[in-house]
């Protein structure tokens, strides 16, 4: 049977799914699948192709999760074939009692994405159920003077199925007596009446049984059968009679218990005991009661609408000598508003991704209320502000739908109330809540407190000590909310990044790895990304820039004064005549530090004479404060001090050596001969290494005179190689080198070769000229020698172009860059007689040096050095040549003169 219907049901469902496919074109299902098949199918029974239905293939089942939402479990999904399945008993008569439709509605859900689809199951009824009779048998008496044709309403049977299994025919056994007639109520339902069909004798049978038989229009059909025990009793002439052979009447629900509903009444002719009517139920209920001697019906208890519409009572009314009569009353139960709805939920998704789209199906919501007509029509709404919409999807069913953007760092979670409210007078309503919980998604990238960062460092920090922190908020959840730092760009060299900081992944903490420096590096930006964990990641940047603040480490270095390639104090010379305020010269000093720390001033540590220069704080200007007193030393000497604005402040010295004179000749001697002590101590010691010279010297000059007289006297010519054609030796520079840069000294080197005739050779004199180079001189045949001078008398000898020529080249370059070239003292070489005796008489030649060469004896050339003061007149005899070399006699004159 179950198979046979379930053929049956396909058969008649395939109209029903027609508009199911047209509606696949759709984005959404509007209607509703409908199947149809028989109660009391077994367990496991299929029904229908669900996934197929809903266009779903069989590959799709494990991700979509097809299955069933009801409240009463009447139905499964198989996993693997999607095919709709029985799970629990189909009972009709159960289900839906006597509605005249039986139909199970509930919801296919769906998952990845969520969708509900609504699916209606018929329920076909099966003729399952028999006419039932309430009593195996039944008590009726009738008078023998019952007149032919009177009726009396039998107990109607019961049976459950419905439609044409439903009870549809009444039968009597057979009797000569009675007759049996089906009668039908207005609700359609069937109720026999018996017929007297002749007259009664008690006295030839005083009792009659017959059968009653209820049968249903099933195929094959069902019957219930009962018994009827009729006794006649003696003549009664006149029966009781109703008003009405049917009474109608109207209750509203929820009357209280006692309430009147109607009150029958029935009449009888008699007389005496047989005109008292008895009133009673025919069949005895528990919801109203009958008054015997009024006939007034009350009820017992709360009539509910819910549970039975209408009633339909046998009231019989019973004379003194036994004969009744039979009235029926229809009782219809009006409906009153009194249920308020019912919310439920189906399908809740608790759980929302924020990044839900509009129109995402949440939950579907079933709203039932137990009353009829308007008091169950029921409209739906949302309380507040939500992001969610309330549809219609069918009757009493709803959709919950996302109508926003839902974002969850402004509202985590929603607690939405859905209110039912029906149409009723007054209307009813129900509420009910539920809480929806926004899930993270990573849509939000970090985020740094601060637009930028500057950070002030002081140079000379530690390595390893943090400079700075930035730090990034994400307001996403999870690891989406988890927040990593890293440099990722930088102003400095890549490699050389990393050696000057680094950050901290987790906190954002800047180090520095190494001691700045502001002179290398005053500033220098980086770029830090605030990255989340997220998938994908998010990620943010912001700009850090680092200034390196100066610290006073540099002291201030002096540029000039500046000591000399040798390592000795240059000197500036001021006039005799300079007047106060006279800019002598400048200190120049700079500092590598930067602002206040670069602030320099100049100060006065130590002069020799304290009120005779000024210097300027800020631009180290050394200038005269008055004017050359005739006590004050021609040499000075300043020390001063050079200190930058630092807190502590650094600071340098220079030395400045100043010497009063009109010419730069007039000076240098002065300044190499007698150098101005520093300090006291190192005058002692000066002075203490002076006269030890002065001892060396005079102890070599004693040796030397008695070693150049014990060579003139001697007769050997070995002695005198010196003076051979061709042998020159130079020598170095009478006075040490201890001037500034450019300057010459007054000192010039000659070597004198024996030739075979008078010949002179120089050294030209141009602006590379050092003081070590020489200027070479060679006497006559006297052995006598001249300085030149610019005459015309010097005209007869070409070399004496020359020198003249030389002067003019040591003149020009006496002045630039404090490099002078003295004025040539050598202007004429005269031609004179000079003989070994003959004396230096010239008044000009005032302390004229003899140098004579010493160990003359380990040398076969040597030099003889003269000195002569400048300005000296022309003819003036530097000295004796041959006398001074040890030459002497004709044997010397001799040789000169070859």
């Amino acid at each position: 049977m179950g198979s046979g219907a379930g053929e049956r049901g396909w058969a008649e469902r395939r109209p029903v799914l027609f508009p199911f496919l047209l509606s696949l074109f759709c984005p959404a299902l509007s209607e509703q699948i409908r199947y149809r098949i028989p109660e009391e199918m077994p367990e496991g029974s299929v029904v229908g192709n669900l996934a197929k239905d809903l266009g779903l293939s069989v590959h799709e089942l494990p991700s979509r999760q097809l299955r069933i939402s009801s409240e009463k479990p009447y139905f499964t999904v198989s996993a693997k074939s999607g095919e709709l399945l029985v799970s629990g008993r189909l009972d009709r008569e159960q289900i839906c009692g006597k509605k005249p439709a039986c139909a199970l509605e509930f919801e296919a859900v769906a998952e990845n994405p969520l969708n509900f689809y609504h699916v209606s199951v018929d329920i076909e009824d099966i003729n399952d159920h028999t006419p039932k009779f309430t009593q195996t048998s039944f008590e009726l008496q009738i008078s023998e003077s019952t007149v032919p044709g009177t009726r009396f309403i039998l107990e109607a049977a019961e049976d459950a199925d419905i439609g044409l299994n439903s009870l549809r025919i009444y039968k009597l056994s057979l009797s000569p007596s009675f007759s049996l007639i089906n009668k039908e109520k207005q609700d359609g339902s069937k109720y026999p009446e018996l017929a007297l069909e002749k007259r009664l004798d008690r006295e030839q049978q005083s009792y009659h049984r017959l059968v009653l038989t209820a049968m249903d229009g099933g195929d094959p059909p069902l019957s219930g059968t009962t018994e009827l025990r009729i006794q006649v009793t003696d003549a009664n002439d006149n029966p009781p009679v109703f008003n009405q052979d049917m009474y109608r009447v109207s209750l509203p629900e929820n009357v209280p218990p006692g309430t009147t509903v109607l009150q029958v009444s029935a009449t009888d002719q008699d007389e005496g005991i047989n005109s008292e009517i008895t009133y009673s139920f025919y069949r005895t209920g528990q919801v109203f009661s009958l008054n015997s001697k009024s006939g007034e019906i009350t009820t017992l208890r709360m009539l509910d609408f819910e549970e039975i519409k209408e009633y339909s009572i046998v009231v019989e009314a019973r004379d003194g000598g036994g004969l009744a009569a039979q009235c029926t009353v229809e009782i219809n139960i009006q409906d009153e508003n009194d249920n308020s709805p019912e919310i439920t939920f189906h399908s809740l998704v608790e759980m929302i991704l924020e990044n839900a789209a509009p129109g995402t199906l949440i939950a579907l919501i079933k709203i039932y209320d137990q009353d009829s007509g308007e008091n169950g029509e029921v409209n739906c709404r949302l309380e507040g502000e939500v992001p969610f919409q309330i549809i219609s999807s069918s009757k009493n069913s709803y959709k919950l739908v996302i109508d926003g953007t839902l974002d969850r760092e402004q509202t985590p979670e929603y607690n939405v109330t859905i209110t039912a409210t029906d149409r009723g007078k007054p209307p009813l309503s129900a509420s009910k809540s539920v809480t929806l919980i926004i899930t993270d998604i990573n849509d939000n990238a970090p985020v740094f407190l601060q637009a930028s960062y500057m950070v002030h460092v002081m140079e000379n920090n530690p390595p390893g000590a943090s400079i700075a922190q930035v730090s990034a908020s994400d307001p996403d959840l999870g690891p989406s909310g988890h927040v990593s730092y890293s440099i990722v760009a930088s102003d400095l060299e890549p490699r050389a990044l990393a050696s000057y900081v680094s950050v901290s992944a987790q906190s954002g903490v800047v180090f520095a790895q190494r001691a700045f420096d502001h002179e290398q590096l005053r500033a220098f930006e980086l770029t830090v990304q605030a990255r989340d964990q997220g998938s994908p990641a998010l990620s943010a940047n912001v700009s850090l820039r680092v200034l390196v603040g100066d610290r006073n480490d540099n002291a201030p270095r002096v540029l000039y004064p500046a000591l000399g390639p040798d390592g000795s104090a240059l000197f500036d010379t001021v006039p005799r005549a300079a007047q106060p305020g006279y800019l002598v010269t400048k200190v120049v000093a700079v500092d590598a530090d930067s602002g206040h720390n670069a602030w320099l001033s100049y100060h006065v540590l130590q002069a020799s004479e304290p009120g005779l220069f000024s210097l300027g704080l800020r631009t180290g200007e050394v200038r005269t404060a008055r004017a050359l007193g005739d006590r004050d030393a021609a040499r000075q000497r300043l020390l001063v001090a050079v200190r930058d604005g630092g807190q502590p402040p650094l600071s340098a010295t220079a030395t400045l050596h100043l010497v009063f004179a009109d010419s730069l000749q007039e000076v240098l001697p002065d300044v190499s001969d007698r150098p101005e002590p520093s300090d006291p101590q190192a005058e002692l010691q000066f002075y203490l290494v002076v006269a030890l010279a002065l001892i060396s010297v005079l102890f070599l000059l004693a040796v030397i005179l008695a070693v150049a007289l014990r060579l003139r006297r001697s007769p050997s010519p070995a002695a005198w190689g010196c003076f051979q054609p061709g042998l020159c030796v130079k020598s170095g520079p009478v006075v040490p080198p201890n001037y500034s840069e450019g300057t010459l000294p007054y000192s010039y080197n000659l070597c004198v070769a024996q030739t075979g005739k008078t010949e002179f050779n120089f050294l030209k004199c141009n602006e590379q000229l050092s003081s070590g180079q020489d200027i070479l001189l060679c006497s006559d045949s006297s052995g006598a020698l001249f300085p030149l001078c610019n005459s015309s008398e010097s005209t007869s000898h070409p070399e004496t172009q020359m020198a003249e020529k030389d002067h003019h080249n040591l003149q020009e370059v006496k002045e630039p860059k404090e490099s002078v070239c003295t004025e040539s003292i050598l202007k004429n070489i005269m031609h004179s007689e000079a003989t070994t005796d003959t004396p230096l008489n010239c008044p000009h030649c005032k302390g004229l040096v003899l140098l004579c060469p010493w160990r003359l004896w380990e040398t076969r050339a040597s030099q003889i050095h003269y000195s002569a003061p400048e300005e000296t007149e022309e003819g003036c005899i530097l000295g004796k040549y041959l006398q001074g070399s040890g030459a002497g006699g004709p044997w010397s004159l001799h040789r000169l003169q070859k």
